[in-house]
């Protein structure tokens, strides 16, 4: 990563990620454009047991919706969904104890789910920041097994699902750090290069941008969207960041700011008269590339990335 996108990034972090950033970009909202009721649709949330992912479904709960959590953690999930409930008055909240960072258990989750559900909404929301380099038991990278391999899987395995619906959409929790990453297919895994977790974490953001204007083109009946949340203050940033969090604790955007735009682009009619495959934040596309950074990437390097994954996904089938 260049000096110079580092510094462009923090300046302009500092400037639009933070609660202040929210605050004024949240002047130009359309207020009624949340203001939906959304009955028999049907929402499922990776990662939906805390920080966005929980605000978001508990939001899409309120108004109505159906809502599949999918999540790692038992205990923790069935809190988060009797929370849900309890908040919403809502009944139709179920719950998907999966793995993320195991290709074969997203392989068996999905191959159940088309049986027994409809779906009209994916959001990407589940992520994974480890600052060490670890491998899964089918020796796996595990940041790029979770927010790369595994949103591929999900995504890619219920585009049949989505395409049977009225208004299908998916969205992807992306990163603003994607912005000092250029797409690199030739290390995936970071085998070749000295291990730094908020770097690869950066990269797999980029990758998931990358896949979702890939997406965009190849299945125009679905809207595919990806988004940055702005720096919030969620366990995952506590965790992950330790130091960051501990420095801009008191600027970062609450976990209901954060969700705001996935919630906008989940069940907005505005959101989906934008083109599909665009990069937003605070309820507006943004370029998905700092001025002068140098991270475009070719179309062959695109297309080697999805042919990578194709074949990493098919052989956990």
């Amino acid at each position: 990563m260049s000096l110079y996108r580092s510094a462009v990034w923090f300046v302009k972090g500092l400037r639009e990620y933070t609660k202040s950033g929210y605050e004024s970009a949240s002047k130009d909202f359309v207020p009624n454009d949340l203001e939906v009721q959304v009955p028999g649709r049907v929402f499922l949330v990776t990662g939906g047991n805390s920080g966005i992912g929980k605000a978001t479904a508990l939001e899409i709960a309120k108004r109505g919706g159906t809502v599949h959590l999918v999540c790692r953690d038992q205990a923790r999930a069935e809190d988060a969904r009797s929370e849900i409930i309890r908040e919403s008055g809502n009944q139709n909240i179920f719950l998907h104890i999966v793995d993320l960072s195991d290709p074969k258990q997203i392989w068996k989750f999905v191959e159940k789910f088309k049986q027994e559900h409809k779906l009209n909404v994916l959001i990407n929301n589940a992520g994974c920041m480890i600052n060490k380099r670890e491998l899964t038991e089918d020796g796996l990278e595990k940041n790029f097994a979770t927010n790369t391999l595994g949103v591929y899987i999900l995504t890619t395995s219920l585009i049949p699902v989505l395409e049977k619906e009225h208004d299908p959409r998916v969205i992807t929790v992306s990163s603003g750090g994607m912005l000092v990453q250029k797409l690199n297919t030739d290390d995936l895994q970071s085998e070749r290069t000295p291990f730094d977790g908020t770097m690869v974490y950066a990269q797999n953001k980029r990758q998931q941008v990358v896949l979702t204007e890939q997406w965009a083109q190849g299945h125009p009946a679905i809207h595919f969207s990806s988004m940055h949340p702005g720096w919030a203050n969620t366990p995952g940033v506590r965790q992950a960041m330790p130091g960051f969090h501990a420095r801009f604790r008191d600027r970062l955007r609450s976990e209901a700011q954060g969700a705001d735009t996935v919630l906008w682009l989940a069940l907005s009619s505005a959101a989906a008269a934008q083109p599909s495959g665009c990069f937003f934040q605070d309820r507006k596309p943004v370029s998905t590339h700092l001025p002068l950074a140098r991270t475009f990437s070719s179309p062959a390097e695109e297309e080697k990335l999805i042919e990578i994954l194709e074949q990493l996904a098919q052989t956990f089938k």
